[in-house]
């Protein structure tokens, strides 16, 4: 477990529901993210962990319920008013530009920082050019900072998959987001490739400073990297506290086990 971090709070869930007809996906889930802290968000198969990134980060919107994101309340969040604010997200299934290389995968999440348009970008005269340049410059740090100077020029479709996990950090890394949103990082990795993602994931936290709520079914990881850990099952909190707390919890092991339902 990590000691905690600063104490105001960054994003705030509060009472959110959400169904897809008469599928409960979430009911009545409220928990907060506070600046500076590695939050878990666990739970067996099925509970809502995923469905609930996609509430914050506008993919889905709740039935009811609001999200605060650094102090504005709304009842639903837009992707590109979550991308703008400062919320980046990676995925379950990687989701990368196949044909394209890891530098210009990681470059394409640069966009919304770019000021000139795609008539400029194309001429690549004058300020586009010089903006284009200090926007490479930061993408060639994030690929020294993980570690992927060997494979920059490589397109990603035949990086193995703990290395195309790693460039999709890196293009999120690449919108420099207050808060960073992680679905299942480690799903598929072998014991190195887990513990790799796991030191970027504690120097993303240290060294940049940002903020990140991640899904994780790998339990050991979660009481290694986490400050705060909520629980969910069939779309309902039932946990939040310390990780040593939270793997005390009845209701938590009654979950894992099925022995609740």
């Amino acid at each position: 477990m990590r000691s905690p971090g600063v104490q105001e709070v960054l994003l705030s869930v509060e009472g959110v529901s959400l169904a897809f007809g008469g599928v409960k996906a979430l009911t009545n889930v409220s928990f907060d993210v506070r600046k500076g802290e590695i939050r878990a968000i666990i739970g067996p198969n099925g509970a809502g962990k995923t469905s609930m990134l996609n509430v914050v980060n506008g993919f889905y919107h709740p039935n009811q319920g609001s999200i605060t994101f650094k102090g504005q309340t709304r009842a639903r969040m837009r992707p590109f008013e979550a991308s703008r604010g400062g919320i980046a997200r990676t995925f379950q299934n990687v989701a990368l530009f196949k044909g394209m290389s890891a530098l210009d995968n990681i470059m394409a999440g640069r966009t919304l920082k770019m000021r000139y348009g795609l008539f400029w970008q194309a001429l690549r005269l004058g300020p586009a050019q010089r903006e284009e340049i200090e926007h490479r410059h930061r993408v060639e740090e994030i690929i020294d900072f993980l570690e992927i100077q060997d494979i920059r020029k490589v397109p990603v479709a035949r990086l193995p998959y703990g290395l195309q996990k790693r460039v999709e950090l890196g293009r999120a890394l690449a919108m420099e987001p207050d808060l960073l949103l992680l679905d299942e990082p480690m799903a598929g990795m072998n014991l190195e490739e887990k513990e790799d993602m796991s030191r970027f994931i504690i120097e993303v936290n240290d060294h940049y400073g940002t903020t990140i709520a991640l899904i994780e079914h790998d339990m050991g990881v979660v009481m290694d990297l986490s400050n705060r850990v909520v629980v969910l099952d069939h779309g309902v909190k039932i946990a939040d506290g310390t990780p040593d707390q939270v793997k005390r919890d009845q209701a938590v092991i009654d979950a894992y086990l099925g022995v609740a339902h």
